[in-house]
């Protein structure tokens, strides 16, 4: 009985500001209602790819700003710790993979998840790609390995929009998030510079829009939906 009702302790792994929301804000809400201790781990700094070269001190107020935001927005969905790094936006491939990594294992080994969500292998973003397979090797099944459950998300404008077939994200299994599905839609309106107007993916109404699909298409109002990755039971 005891272990039935332990609470689970839930680590989000996103390549970039508001990657965690779009993918799974409601259930980080749902898991948060629920009495589970949700981290955030954003590795990227979110900015500087508008830029030809990386230029990280004319972006320096920019990132500031978007850190507020971040904050609030986990905030809303009841995050308990977000853990911020400053890998290059959009330009994961020019740092060793094993740097990422390494980060992934250091969060990973503070907050002991359960559970971890992260980015979908097949995404076009070359940063979503490399942090799904960093994310995998932090987290390898070995004996004492504490991540029983690993969960792909999509992150509109980037998931929907890979040319390769045989990479299509395939949901497989949905969370009911009719009754956090508001804190979702505040949470990315807290995200002043990544919000964006319809029909831009990232709009309100575009993201109710695909909860709605992924629920209708298992008898639900609204759902976010996962590929599972893994799942150790017992």
């Amino acid at each position: 009985m005891e272990k039935a009702n332990r609470k689970s302790s839930i680590l989000v792994v996103a390549a970039h500001p508001d990657d965690e929301i779009l993918g799974c804000g409601g259930t980080m809400a749902l898991h948060s209602m629920k009495g589970d201790e949700v981290y955030v781990l954003i590795l990227g700094e979110g900015v500087t790819s508008r830029d030809v070269k990386r230029d990280r001190k004319k972006r320096d107020k920019e990132i500031k700003e978007l850190r507020r935001d971040i904050e609030a927005a986990n905030k809303i969905v009841g995050t308990k710790r977000t853990f911020l790094y400053d890998f290059p936006d959009n330009r994961f491939d020019s740092v060793p993979l094993l740097d990422i990594i390494k980060v992934i294992e250091k969060v990973k080994n503070e907050v002991i998840p359960d559970i971890v969500y992260t980015h979908h292998h097949g995404d076009l973003n070359i940063d979503h790609r490399l942090t799904f397979h960093a994310v995998l090797t932090a987290c390898r099944p070995l004996k004492g390995e504490s991540v029983k459950e690993i969960y792909s998300f999509e992150v509109p404008s980037s998931t929907e929009w890979s040319p390769d077939n045989s990479k299509y994200f395939m949901p497989n299994y949905f969370v009911n998030i009719k009754d956090t599905f508001q804190e979702k839609i505040k949470a990315m309106k807290a995200y002043t510079s990544e919000i964006r107007d319809f029909p831009h993916p990232r709009s309100a109404r575009a993201l109710e829009i695909l909860a709605c699909n992924r629920g209708i298409s298992v008898g639900l109002e609204y759902a976010e939906a996962f590929e599972v990755i893994r799942q150790v039971r017992g």
